[in-house]
């Protein structure tokens, strides 16, 4: 089976592909993938003009496509394939790792196919083939894999214009090592491990909570945030005073379960445990983990089971609730309900007094910081902006900070900043950089490249110009 780790990797099962929507050429026969991969060997990445589906195989496709094939052979030989005839066997080209992750590029220029190592497209070539009858419709990238497990992450398509490399370079991810051992477990037991950055790391933290829990017989206080909570269900929290709500009743093993889905997406609870968290999270209204709760219930009882008090149950969020593929990616929150907040002001705990005019955005120190490692220093430094409910910014362009932050509360970028090369799309890539948001950077570095690409000429030589800029 197929699974995309949450915030981490894809896994791709032996013989199967994996065609995610965005992964395609701006334009068809032109473009670059760039990814990385952990595997023992048949790293298998294939381009062709419609998505193929979950269970497609190259040697068996009637439709025009390329194959390439890093570690053939038991990872001795690299392999390009055009329409399922192998067009080139070299050796010792461009091998996998089993023991961490690899980085490699490939990219297909009116087929010049080129294959390099590294983070960055168009350094460190290890190949390069030019087919004599091009194939000027492939568009679609399918990530495929052969006799074992592959894990794909950090997988970006962008022009293939190698003039813009210093671009590149700012679309890059936070690199991630792990033993062989440890990701193979991972790989095959789909366990989801969280980025440093997001709402996980405010999960029972007493930082920049407004509100707490009283659970159980022992009256124990747990933190919470209440824009969180109520952006996934109904907590019925007041939006001006610090608040405590009891629950004597419930365990804090319950409570943790429901927090933990909440704030990361995943959670883990003792079968014994499931009628309980089903109940507190009808009563709060966070449906998506009480039809999870129903449905494994389901299962044991089909299964015609008793329950388990030692046997411990995982619950992650389904991803084909997804809203967004990045914030809140993974999470059961409702974006639309979270952008509400941000408009209204609802819950607000910070008053930003932005550009030489101050004007006042509200918005919500949790949010802010789970994305930005700047803010969150700024909120939990003991320095003045810790206690106040005020920041100011003077040296800000405000309609660029006005886009960053919609972007923070929904994960897409305003189409404002996407018309072109101008002076807000620059604004908002140095804003981005100055506080740390690196998915926003990313994006704007996209999008940079995108425009640029369109100003690249194309005569009747670019071809080998193109291949010219590998020598």
């Amino acid at each position: 089976m197929m699974e995309k780790k949450q915030k981490k990797f894809l896994t791709v099962a032996p013989f199967e592909c994996a065609w995610p929507n965005d992964l395609r050429f701006r334009e068809a026969g032109r473009g670059c993938v760039a990814f990385d991969a952990f595997a023992h060997n048949d790293v298998t990445v294939v381009f062709r003009e419609q998505v193929g589906s979950q269970h497609y195989h190259y040697k068996r496709d009637n439709c025009p496509h390329y194959t390439v094939i890093i570690g053939s052979h038991r990872n001795k030989r690299l392999k390009i394939e055009v329409n399922g005839k192998t067009v080139v066997d070299a050796a010792g080209v461009g091998l996998c790792c089993s023991s961490a992750f690899q980085s490699y590029w490939i990219s297909i220029y009116d087929g010049l196919i080129s294959i390099g190592k590294g983070r960055y497209p168009f350094q460190n070539l290890c190949f390069q083939w030019l087919d004599s009858n091009p194939n000027y419709t492939v568009q679609y990238i399918g990530l495929s894999s052969w006799d074992k497990h592959v894990g794909y992450r950090n997988v970006n398509v962008l022009p293939a214009t190698p003039n813009h490399l210093s671009l590149w370079k700012h679309v890059d991810f936070v690199e991630h090592d792990f033993g062989e051992d440890d990701l193979e477990q991972e790989l095959e037991d789909g366990t989801a491990n969280y980025e440093s950055w997001g709402l996980g790391k405010f999960l029972e933290n007493w930082e920049l909570s407004d509100m707490f829990f009283i659970v159980g017989k022992e009256e124990r206080a747990v933190p919470g945030h209440k824009l969180v909570l109520e952006a996934c269900g109904d907590f019925c929290l007041s939006s001006s005073v610090e608040e405590a709500v009891h629950l004597p009743d419930i365990s804090y093993s319950v409570l943790h379960a429901l927090l933990q889905y909440i704030y990361t997406g995943h959670t883990q609870i003792l079968e014994s445990d499931l009628c309980s968290l089903k109940s507190l999270s009808l009563q709060y209204k966070v449906m998506s983990l009480v039809r999870q709760c129903e449905e494994i219930l389901e299962r044991i009882m089909s299964n015609k089971q008793l329950v388990d008090s030692t046997q411990l149950v995982d619950i992650f969020y389904p991803s084909w609730l997804q809203c967004s593929k990045t914030f809140p990616y993974g999470l059961p929150i409702d974006r639309e309900r979270l952008e509400r907040f941000l408009s209204t002001g609802e819950y607000s705990d910070l008053d930003l007094y932005v550009g030489v005019h101050d004007i006042v955005l509200r918005s919500h120190k949790v949010i802010l910081g789970s994305w930005s490692t700047p803010f969150t220093k700024m909120f939990t430094n003991g320095m003045r902006e810790s206690v106040s409910s005020v920041v100011c910014l003077k040296d800000v362009p405000l309609e660029a900070f006005k886009i960053m932050l919609e972007f923070m509360y929904s994960g897409e970028l305003n189409k404002e900043a996407t018309e072109g090369i101008n002076t807000l799309l620059l604004q908002l890539l140095l804003l981005a950089d100055e506080f740390g948001v690196t998915l926003l950077h990313q994006e704007c570095c996209k999008i940079l490249l995108e425009c640029l690409s369109e100003g690249w000429s194309s005569p009747i030589g670019r071809r080998t110009q193109y291949a010219q800029f590998f020598k």
